[in-house]
């Protein structure tokens, strides 16, 4: 086990961790919820940093995450506590740590594509040609760009693709950017490609770009939605076959570590590389933990932040509140089976240690 890989790993599970608690922090202060202690770390407490208001800032003994003990946050009898505030409010406060999640992962992603560039949707590069296709034939070569068909400028993949169509059978004249220098070359787009292959033999991409980060935002949300969409279909996909048991398996901190170690391994074998996203891959790996951790947090299970919201559902609709002792009962029963269920986990990641693909 490398040290360094290790505080590193901490360090980063510890700002995830802050971040979410954090989330809950600000909001419980927007609806004026008392929070008695923002704690570094978890207990055993070792010493109390500062006091702002009625929070204890404190720096705790298991150097891992952080955690908000809000007043009241079991007892509606308690004024200004969080069991004493609007349904609303309660579900505000819990959506906050997952939402600061999400928003960490948006900020990671805008990190990642300041440094690697990202798409020129603009601009249509060849990324691979077909053997004794009519690009072959023609001379064109992997990196090109092409501006224009048949005098018409070329701005998107959608539009070659359309351009292609319509002239099959027919000679096209293509004008290639390679480097700084302008190429017209010549070919006839197929009319019945060989299967796996286009008319004119190619595959297409889109140039990378550097960009400043306040342009990388707009990605950087979709880039989110999409992951998060991803790791919902999972189970679907895992249903279907289209991934195996060992891709979709749960892992815990242990099994994170591992994919964690093996990521920071990869950039290092990878710094001398000219391709900047072949260096990102512990960057990317954060970004994906942060999104499901949100998610996760999500989930209508008892003990989770979208457990908690399953029960106060109700109170918005009928105005009546699941006696407390019940919820708390339920929460119980649910903290223990997630920590039962950590340590199987934990245990399958020390047996069957996860490789990154």
């Amino acid at each position: 086990m490398n040290l360094l890989t290790l505080l590193e790993f901490i360090l980063f599970f510890g700002v995830m961790l802050f971040v979410h608690e954090f989330g809950h922090y600000l909001v419980a202060k927007l609806f004026k919820i008392r929070v008695e202690e923002f704690g570094f770390g978890f207990p055993p407490r070792l010493v109390k940093l500062f006091k702002v208001g009625e929070t204890e800032f404190t720096l705790n003994w298991i150097p891992f995450g952080a955690f908000v003990r809000l007043s009241g946050e079991n007892d509606p009898s308690v004024p200004d506590g969080f069991g004493n505030a609007k349904p609303l409010a309660r579900i505000a406060v819990l959506l906050g740590g997952p939402v600061m999640n999400l928003l960490l992962g948006v900020i990671l992603f805008s990190v990642m594509f300041t440094q690697t560039g990202m798409p020129d949707p603009s601009k249509v590069m060849i990324a691979s040609i077909a053997e004794d296709s009519p690009a072959a034939q023609a001379g064109m070569a992997v990196g090109d760009l092409i501006i224009r068909v048949n005098q018409t400028p070329v701005s998107s993949m959608d539009q070659l693709i359309a351009i292609v169509q319509d002239n099959k059978g027919k000679e096209v004249e293509i004008v290639l950017l390679r480097g700084e220098q302008e190429i017209s070359v010549r070919a006839v787009p197929r009319v019945q490609p060989p299967p796996g292959q286009g008319a004119l033999g190619i595959s297409m991409t889109n140039p990378i770009t550097s960009v400043p980060w306040f342009e990388t935002i707009p990605l950087s949300f979709r880039a989110t939605f999409e992951q998060a969409r991803m790791i919902l279909e999972m189970p679907g996909r895992l249903i279907r076959g289209e991934v195996s048991g060992e891709q979709a398996r749960v892992v815990g901190p242990v099994g994170i570590y591992s994919m964690f170690s093996q990521a920071r391994e990869i950039d290092e074998e990878n710094a001398a590389s000219a391709d900047p996203f072949e260096r990102t891959l512990t960057l990317r790996l954060m970004t994906v933990i942060t999104i499901a951790l949100g998610l996760t947090n999500l989930f209508p299970i008892p003990a989770l932040d979208g457990g908690r919201i399953l029960f106060i559902l109700p109170e918005v609709i009928t105005r009546r509140r699941i006696p407390p002792q019940y919820e708390n009962l339920v929460h119980l029963i649910g903290f223990v089976a997630l920590i039962l269920l950590m340590f199987y986990i934990t245990a399958q990641d020390i047996l069957n240690p996860i490789q990154i693909p």
